[in-house]
């Protein structure tokens, strides 16, 4: 009895790893493809998008242009995220990734915020980035590095990391995502902007600052990136 019990606690530990493993990144389809399409409301979703009839595919729902122009970075944090996920590219439905560029103006910051379904993996084509992520409670651990033209880095998946051009040129970096659409959570834009407002009490103690203080953070106009 004492054999079978550890062979059950072996089989039962070896199967939640490889279900945790299995549900790393988005489920993996079940046929070539599923091009999403947009449908009135109804009760079922699966996956987030409705598939188009197979036989229906073209080119262009797998096809999107204009990557290699530049975002517009003049705003107040100085970049600019163009993404390429499910909403750009409806042929990328149930197939796990997507990616985006990221223009940077000189000592342009991409704020700190959390994708919440996917892991990053950034590439810099031009400029010089400083990029971290922090590690979760308790440690809260500061993770960071310099990258220069060619280096990569990896953010995991739901923790908070930025990228921050050191330079005083602009910077461009294209980022991999583990998911069709990873999702972005900037952390002042929900803290400080969310609609409605939290309550000043809850924030003022949360931050441990006098309210005029959130007050005035939650009046500012946060960008979206």
């Amino acid at each position: 009895m004492k054999n079978m019990g550890a062979q059950f606690l072996i089989v039962t530990v070896f199967l939640a790893l490889a279900s945790s493993l299995a549900f790393a990144s988005d489920p993996n389809p079940l046929q070539d493809f599923c091009v999403a399409v947009d449908e009135p409301e109804a009760a079922l979703f699966v996956n987030g998008k409705f598939c188009k009839d197979p036989k229906l595919a073209t080119a262009e729902d797998f096809f999107l242009k204009g990557l290699d122009v530049a975002g517009n970075t003049s705003n107040k944090v100085g970049s600019n995220v163009t993404q390429v996920n499910v909403a750009q590219i409806a042929g990328l439905n149930t197939l796990g990734v997507s990616l985006a560029r990221i223009d940077f103006a000189p000592y342009g910051l991409n704020p700190p915020h959390t994708h919440p379904r996917a892991t990053e993996i950034l590439t810099v084509l031009e400029g010089t980035l400083y990029v971290g992520f922090v590690t979760s409670n308790p440690e809260n651990r500061l993770i960071t590095k310099v990258l220069n033209k060619g280096d990569v880095f990896v953010f995991p998946i739901g923790l908070i990391h930025f990228q921050f051009n050191t330079g005083h040129t602009n910077a461009v970096a294209i980022s991999g995502f583990s998911s069709q659409n990873p999702g972005v959570i900037t952390i002042a834009n929900s803290v400080f902007g969310s609609k409605p407002p939290i309550s000043d009490d809850v924030l003022s103690k949360a931050f441990q600052v006098e309210k005029n203080v959130v007050d005035y953070l939650q009046a500012q106009f946060w960008v979206n990136n």
